[in-house]
């Protein structure tokens, strides 16, 4: 029998019984609260994305005018680093959601981001600051990458099956604007206050960040059904379908990512931009690619997430195939029409992979239940397990930000110091993800789904 539960008082108690699957429950006032956390929830993982990419603009910056000439291989380093931290943080972001709840751990996440943005502040300011130091605060700027791996699996729990992927894609989306976000802020600094002045890039999100924490406070709410959640990491790891997931989600979030914090420096590099121009073009990318993200939630809704994904990887692997064309003939045209088509690709393909987590969950259900299994057992043990996947991919997805900014640390490091070496690793990754999509999830699909009922 399914139980109905009436909305507190006010925002920020915890919610017991919550069952967003009882329809008359959704539509009287479980949508409306659902609403209002994924819209706090959007502003707090928006603002942890900007803290966590403020390095992608701030390398910009750093020249022998403000005394902080660091070589180019540097600057990819000052890069890497935090999305490295901000990857490995998603494990314990997630299950932090589970100990303390989606409210208590989303203040407590964002006001935390207080912390490098005013160390960015501070030291950005001082000639001859060593290169440790940068890496130390671009480690901390990783506190924003977790956000989302908390963020996702939160907001995961208040929406019913139907809507997971449109609410997952639109949360997700408006995180992902951060990065879109803090490249238009630095434009904006570099355009008012010239390129010597980086500490305004740090200043604007300081009442930003307390704003949002203040707001999450006020308004959100936690909900029992996480508490369920602590050992279901431990369960999750030993799903193959697990790691499948994961390695999609390292072709598309990974490469969103590690675009988005290396394209700048790919201009500079590739083209000899300055760092107005280079500013001036990274913005497009990501912003096309944020706002792809619910849509490709949302094609996952109506035709199915592994055939999405599968269309997605295949266009990737053209857009990559034009950007090695295009760094052969030197046109920047067609190198930036490719870039910008990756990032909206990698924004379709983020929301496709995360529908496709609670529905291999929910068929796995599904199949338990037709086989005599409790209905309501095997759907709460989806519910709980596709949490903890999105926390593991979240993390191992994010790692591979890590590998394109390692690759093209490589690829320009080298004799040739071109793009071109990362560009044919990247088309084999993308080629390599259609395989694993038509293999696992599109050839047979009823076999998966078989496999996992009779574990």
């Amino acid at each position: 029998m399914t139980t109905t539960v009436h909305p507190p008082p006010r925002p920020g108690r915890w919610i017991s019984g919550w069952d967003p699957e009882d329809e008359e429950f959704w539509e009287r006032s479980g949508k409306r609260i659902a609403r209002r956390n994924l819209a706090l929830s959007v502003l707090s993982e928006h603002l942890g994305f900007s803290v966590w990419s403020i390095w992608s603009v701030m390398v910009l910056f750093l020249s022998p005018e403000i005394g902080l000439g660091f070589t180019a291989g540097e600057k990819y380093l000052l890069v890497c680093v935090p999305t490295l931290v901000g990857s490995l943080l998603r494990l314990p972001y997630s299950a932090a959601v589970a100990r303390f709840g989606g409210r208590n751990w989303t203040v407590l996440s964002t006001a935390v981001l207080l912390v490098p943005t005013l160390l960015a502040l501070h030291f950005v300011r001082q000639p001859g600051t060593p290169l440790w130091v940068f890496l130390l605060i671009g480690a901390l700027t990783g506190l924003g990458g977790g956000n989302f791996a908390s963020s996702m699996t939160n907001i995961a729990h208040f929406f019913p099956r139907r809507h997971q992927g449109w609410a997952l894609g639109l949360n997700a989306g408006g995180g992902n604007l951060g990065v879109a976000v803090i490249q238009l802020v630095a434009l904006l600094v570099i355009a008012t206050a010239g390129s010597t002045s980086p500490a305004y890039v740090a200043a604007v999100y300081l009442p930003l960040i307390v704003l949002a924490a203040l707001a999450a406070a006020l308004g959100m709410d936690n909900l029992d059904v996480v508490r369920g959640a602590p050992g279901a990491q431990r369960e999750a790891v030993r799903e193959p379908h697990t790691w499948w997931l994961s390695l999609l989600y390292i072709g598309t979030f990974g490469s969103f990512i590690g675009y988005g914090f290396a394209f700048g420096l790919v201009l500079q590099n590739q083209f000899g931009f300055s760092a107005l121009q280079a500013a001036g073009c990274t913005f497009l990318g990501p912003l096309l690619g944020s706002l792809a993200r619910p849509l490709g939630g949302a094609l996952a809704d109506r035709f199915g997430g592994a055939g999405v994904t599968c269309c997605n990887f295949l266009g990737m692997a053209a857009g990559t195939a034009l950007l090695l064309v295009a760094s052969g003939q030197g046109s920047f045209g067609l190198f930036l029409a490719a870039f910008t088509a990756l990032f909206v690709l990698s924004g379709l393909g983020n929301g496709s992979v995360y529908k496709m987590i609670p529905a291999v969950f929910a068929e796995r259900a599904a199949a338990r239940v037709t086989a005599g299994a409790d209905a309501g057992a095997a759907f709460a043990e989806a519910r709980r397990l596709s949490g903890a996947v999105i926390g593991i991919a979240g993390a191992v997805g994010g790692l591979g930000g890590v590998l394109i900014n390692l690759a093209f640390r490589a690829s320009y490091g080298g004799p040739a110091a071109a793009g071109d070496l990362a560009f044919v690793a990247f088309l084999v990754c993308y080629l390599g993800c259609v395989v694993l999509t038509w293999a696992c999830y599109l050839r047979r699909p009823a076999v998966a789904v078989r496999e996992v009922a009779g574990a």
